[in-house]
């Protein structure tokens, strides 16, 4: 039996020690045998160089695959040439194509920059003419700026799998009957590409609150009325955390989740304790 994948997804440091904090993270998670390792690109390319630099450097400590995001915010098609070019450069074969948030994050207008994308489907093509493999990204909850309009939003996947994203991975949820949803309809509509669900560790209250806004991801009342009560007990979130993203992950794994990808937000021991608990690190 094929074990489903599991991957992890980093963000660029802004200091050495949120650097030392990450690699330490890493040095415990590659001995689960994750399938790859994303790595975040921030806002208008603010850690552009720092994504690079980092996709090259996780794989030459571990030779675990990476996959670089790229965004369509504050960029020329020549400049998110040059940058596609340089993740080639580095050896890296995968993107994660987005069109990102506008300036000043999800409900400010879109902004459009003269010879740029305004859609990821756009990147999609560019980067699949160079020879990338690419990713998109799929919302169980609905994109941030559809308005719930979730036919929308099925309608923007299936193009981008026409265009040649060969894989999806999910902003975060909390209901499992939301990922079987969307993959039913894509199914319906002829799709074959796998949508790996995306799982956030619970860890901190006003992180989840904030999170959740800015994906446009629903909490679940009775999560809220959970994380509420133990809000001022780190341990006690963590724990909860880990309790409910194990029982999620594995019901989506028994009902056919191709795998997992774990928003690690550079912290290693949510993510691990959940893979021992599903037994997948082995």
């Amino acid at each position: 039996m094929v074990r489903p994948s599991f991957s992890v997804e980093f963000f660029p440091p802004k200091d050495e020690a949120g650097e030392e904090r990450l690699w330490l993270s890493l040095e415990r998670i590659v001995q689960l045998n994750p399938d790859f390792a994303s790595v975040t690109y921030g806002a208008n390319g603010s850690t552009r160089s720092r994504t690079i630099r980092l996709t090259q450097e996780i794989t030459r400590r571990s030779a675990i695959p990476t996959v670089a995001h790229l965004t369509c915010v504050g960029s020329t098609e020549v400049e998110l040439l040059e940058i596609l070019q340089q993740y080639k450069n580095a050896g890296i074969t995968k993107v994660l194509a987005l069109r990102g948030d506008p300036e000043g994050g999800p409900g400010n207008p879109w902004r459009e920059i003269p010879g740029g994308f305004n859609h990821a489907d756009q990147l999609v093509q560019l980067a699949r003419s160079l020879g990338f493999e690419v990713g998109v990204a799929a919302f169980p909850d609905g994109h941030p700026n559809s308005n719930g309009d979730l036919e929308q939003d099925l309608r923007v996947l299936l193009k981008k799998e026409s265009l040649g994203a060969s894989f999806a991975t999910t902003q975060f949820f909390f209901s499992a009957e939301r990922y079987f949803s969307l993959v039913e309809k894509l199914k319906h509509h002829g799709s074959d590409m796998p949508i790996i669900p995306g799982i956030l560790p619970i860890t901190n209250a006003r992180q989840l609150q904030r999170m959740a806004i800015l994906g446009g991801t629903e909490i679940p009342k009775r999560v809220l009325g959970d994380v509420e009560k133990i809000a001022e007990d780190g341990e006690a979130i963590r724990d909860y955390g880990i309790e409910f993203a194990s029982k999620l992950s594995a019901e989506l794994l028994n009902g056919g989740a191709p795998g997992l990808h774990f928003y690690t937000m550079n912290s290693s021991y949510s993510t691990e304790q959940i893979i021992k608990n599903l037994e997948l690190g082995q």
